[in-house]
């Protein structure tokens, strides 16, 4: 996403565009890899050495409260942020923290179906997120590292 993209995300949240939000968003963006809030902080101060931690922190969670990235929680409660806001599930890693994305309009559709079908007293679904715990088979035991599985629509 190039900066105009991220400012107009920002303005069409109501947001004050500022270079804290922007590089804040930025790192979200090109990090791709679910990052931490320290680690989001470690690569801005490569660029913006002034930032303060707390701004990023803020920073996140306003961004989180528009809509304009998501929380991904890890089983070892660590608070990771995604900038992909399209439907996906999460595949995570038990052993290296390694969260990839996966996508499947097939899954959402059954998980969608069986829900609808559910009574669920006091309670209204708002979007369902599912996270597959497991161990990754391939040789990437990066921490942190993404990339993206796709399923077609048969």
């Amino acid at each position: 996403m190039n900066r105009e993209r991220i400012i107009y995300e920002l303005k069409k949240c109501g947001l004050k565009v500022t270079p804290q939000r922007i590089a804040v968003f930025d790192a979200v963006i090109n990090l791709n890899n679910h990052p931490t809030a320290d680690y989001i902080t470690e690569f801005i101060k490569t660029n913006h050495p002034n930032i303060a931690t707390g701004t990023v922190y803020k920073t996140l969670e306003t961004l989180v409260q528009c809509g304009i990235i998501k929380k991904v929680k890890t089983d070892s409660d660590i608070m990771r942020y995604d900038a992909i806001i399209e439907k996906h599930h999460h595949l995570y890693c038990s052993e290296s923290d390694r969260i990839e994305d996966f996508y499947d309009d097939e899954l959402n559709e059954i998980l969608a179906n069986y829900l609808n079908k559910k009574d669920i007293p006091n309670f209204k679904i708002e979007d369902i997120k599912l996270q597959i715990v497991g161990k990754f088979t391939d040789k990437a035991k990066i921490k942190g590292a993404t990339k993206v599985i796709s399923k077609t629509k048969n």
